[in-house]
């Protein structure tokens, strides 16, 4: 008996492990490129490589599918997109407009790729989405690279599948946030990691720094959330001495610098009066916003300047939701990403066990420890962080999930001569089995076929994989495929339902509507804001479920989140603290046709919240939602704003002799009439409406010198969020002398002040 197999009763000798040391290269096929192209390795089986390009084709197929319904999905980046294909001060910036006025809140690496498509073929949701969708099938390409050469090639194969139907990946490849690129830098570092391993080549770990720091230029310090564990298993686990492990650990950091400090570097010694101000920081500084809201106080909650305000968390994440261990299982968001994550830690505990006894620089042991200690680390921080979390963010366990899945499943069956082994491997399909069941019973009016289909075959599965050694070897594979296929039927399920429904806004789910949900509204279901059926919104594109009249009761018995919300809306939402103070100016005791008591004594001043324009229907009260806002409102947290053409031919109206054309309270305000007209606008206050820029002097100057031409009201409501800008903060301010002091204009329902024209007294 092995050491490989230590602690199991081995029916017969399993196949001999991999060498440790670098495997003498096999002599390339012979024939043309193409010809080694198609039939892959020589010690390939010939179905292999002939699968994969299969498996890629049907992944472009799947995220490419119906991609332009979701028109420019989130519009706060689409509008940086759009500047950035029009100035290259914004490109290089990340601009929310061509005027350059405010950046996003994120490094700007994300849009690049963006940007020069719609430079190239125009602005169109599929100049936007493609090169998102293009990156998931190259993420499930590197995937299977990565798995392929420590394993076989179904292990590669298994890997690449379950990343391919991962619910939130298929959702978020088919999307314009930046966690597409980060997810397919994470996945090539590793790689890169996992070849350096191979033999100690030190150009790996200097190519796995450069795709950290670009990384870091996409989504700031989490990129550098895997970074320990890679770092701990090459120091001990690299076939070199320590010193010269050490030596390139430190060479690979400095990669890692120079590929995400030089823009850093240019934005902090640019003179602030001459560049963008930097989106979502509160004093113009990129490095504040790096280690403050977007970086430390995603941990523990102190987001100065988010949606909500500063200040921590609260009772165990408050408006994030709780906290805890079970936390990525719970409701809104299990169907995300737990499907196999139980399997996850399964198999990683029997690939370490079952490697546990090799040289310290085996190299499938390395893969294991390298995998499973980036799912472990981004597990536990998602799992505890106070600040803002939202389910989308879960695509970062996606590839360490399928990673595992695939080595731990395809190593469990090498062995499955022994009795430990098969078992183990049983056990895993029956859990995953069940935990399908589950996930599929919160959503039980969404095909409840599915459910009772996955557990029973789950469960033959599992029966015959404990005697799959005795089986002949046509059956005993298809004993397997059965597993697998039960395995990953509720993920494909999910998957093909995401692909289907249109997505918009700022938070984004996969999947159908389930019950108890608390976080944000993908595609308009339940299960997101207070105000619609189980905790769910009124809808954003095709939703259909109606809050009704009353808001729930938040935290420290302050009003739910959203006004409008239905009592189980409001209970759901407050419980877990949703947006203290009711988040949204405008909000307190809901009204139905878009007008509540706000803050300040200011009412939501919507244009009929709750109508309807095509499959969209109004988001909430105050006119937030997109097909109940033609114009105005609150510009929202969650999408842009629908713009009619007599608004756009207004906003157009010579256009060429201003910077910005309008200046709007929040970005996702400004973004919806900035993609109509594909003229700059002004986001005052950025995404939240409570970053300090412009202030009052800078906006009286840009009026003086004629550099904007309209003001779109959005009713009263300056900001949201109790930062600077919120409240009578800067955007307040702006909103109230605008109104004092400029001629107000309506058109189709869309008031505008002109500051070109000074109010009659």
């Amino acid at each position: 008996m092995t050491t490989y197999d230590q602690g199991f009763r081995a029916a017969g000798p399993p196949p001999p492990a991999p060498p440790a040391a670098t495997p003498a290269r096999p002599a390339a096929p012979e024939g043309s490129r193409l010809a080694r192209a198609w039939r892959g390795r020589p010690e390939d089986p010939r179905w292999a490589r002939p699968a994969l390009w299969g498996l890629l084709a049907v992944t472009t197929v799947l995220y490419l599918w119906s991609l332009g319904a979701s028109g420019y999905a989130n519009q706060f980046y689409s509008a940086a997109v759009q500047a950035g294909s029009e100035s290259w001060k914004a490109f290089f910036f990340g601009s929310s407009d061509a005027g350059n006025s405010i950046t996003v809140d994120k490094p700007p690496a994300a849009l690049w790729p963006m940007a020069l498509s719609v430079r190239v073929f125009g602005l169109s949701s599929w100049a936007i989405l493609v090169p998102e969708a293009l990156m998931g099938v190259a993420t499930v390409g590197v995937l299977y690279a990565a798995v392929r050469r420590r394993f076989s090639a179904a292990a590669g194969l298994i890997a690449a599948a379950t990343l391919a139907v991962t619910p939130v990946a298929a959702l978020m490849f088919r999307f314009n946030n930046p966690d597409a690129l980060l997810c397919l830098l994470m996945v090539a570092a590793v790689y890169c990691v996992l070849r350096a391993l191979e033999d100690a080549r030190t150009k790996w770990l200097v190519l796995a720094g450069v795709w950290f720091g670009l990384g870091f230029l996409t989504k700031t310090l989490q990129a550098w959330l895997i970074l320990p564990p890679l770092a701990l298993v090459y120091a001990v686990c690299a076939p070199a001495k320590l010193g010269k492990r050490i030596r390139q650990l430190l060479l690979g950091g400095l990669a890692m610098v120079v590929a995400g400090g030089w823009w850093v570097a240019i934005v902090e010694l640019w003179p602030k009066s001459s560049r963008p101000y930097i989106g979502g920081s509160q004093d113009n500084s990129f490095l504040e916003l790096t280690f403050g809201y977007n970086g430390l106080g995603r941990i523990n909650g102190n987001e100065t300047g988010s949606v909500g305000g500063g200040g921590g968390g609260g009772n165990g994440g408050g408006r994030w939701g709780e906290t805890g261990i079970d936390r990525l299982f719970s409701s809104d968001m299990g169907g995300q990403i737990a499907w196999l994550l139980p399997a996850a830690f399964i198999l990683l505990l029997a690939g370490v066990w079952l490697t546990w006894r090799a040289k310290r620089t085996d190299t499938q042991r390395s893969a294991f420890l390298v995998w499973g200690g980036a799912l472990l680390m981004t597990f536990a921080t998602f799992s505890f962080m106070s600040g803002i979390f939202h389910q989308y963010y879960n695509i970062a366990l996606a590839p360490y999930i399928a990673a595992i899945v695939g080595m731990g499943a395809a190593m469990l069956w090498e062995r499955r001569s022994t009795a430990a082994a098969s078992m183990v491997l049983a056990a895993t399909v029956a859990v995953t089995a069940i935990w399908s069941y589950v996930l599929l019973n919160r959503s039980s009016d969404w095909h409840p076929w599915l459910r009772w289909a996955v557990l029973i075959a789950g469960l033959a599965a599992a029966a015959g994989l404990l005697v799959a050694s005795r089986l002949g070897g046509r059956l005993a594979l298809g004993v397997a495929g059965l597993g697998l296929a039960a395995s990953l039927a509720g993920p494909i399920a999910y998957t093909l339902n995401t692909v289907d429904t249109p997505h918009g806004g700022s938070i984004v789910t996969a999947g159908p509507a389930v019950s108890g949900g608390m976080g944000g509204p993908g595609g308009g279901r339940p299960g997101g804001f207070p105000g619609g059926a189980n905790g769910g919104p009124p809808g954003m594109r095709n939703g259909n479920a109606q809050g009704q009249n009353g808001t729930g009761t938040g935290q420290n018995g302050q009003p739910g989140m959203i006004p409008g919300g239905g009592q189980q809306g409001g209970q759901n939402g407050g419980q877990n603290g949703g947006f203290p103070g009711g988040g949204f100016p405008g909000g307190g005791q809901s009204q139905q046709n878009g007008t509540g008591q706000g803050q300040n004594g200011q009412t939501g001043q919507g244009q009929n919240g709750q109508g309807q324009q095509g499959n969209r229907q109004g988001m909430m009260p105050g006119g937030m939602g997109e097909g109940g806002r033609r114009g105005g409102g609150m510009g929202g947290l969650l999408d842009g704003p629908s713009v009619s053409s007599k608004v756009k031919a207004a906003l157009e109206k010579n256009s060429g002799d201003y910077t910005w054309i309008a200046a709007a309270i929040g970005s996702q305000n400004a973004a919806g009439y900035q993609l109509a007209t594909e003229d700059p606008v002004m986001a005052i206050g950025g995404f939240n409406g409570s970053d300090p820029s412009p202030t009052l002097a800078q906006f009286k100057a840009y009026v003086e010198q004629g550099k904007i031409h309209y003001f779109i009201s959005s009713g009263g409501m300056g900001g949201m969020g109790g930062g600077p800008g919120g409240g009578n903060g800067t955007s307040s301010k702006i909103s109230s002398w605008v109104e004092a002091n400029f001629k107000k204009v309506t058109v189709d329902g869309t008031t505008l002040y002109d500051l070109t024209q000074k109010a009659s007294k």
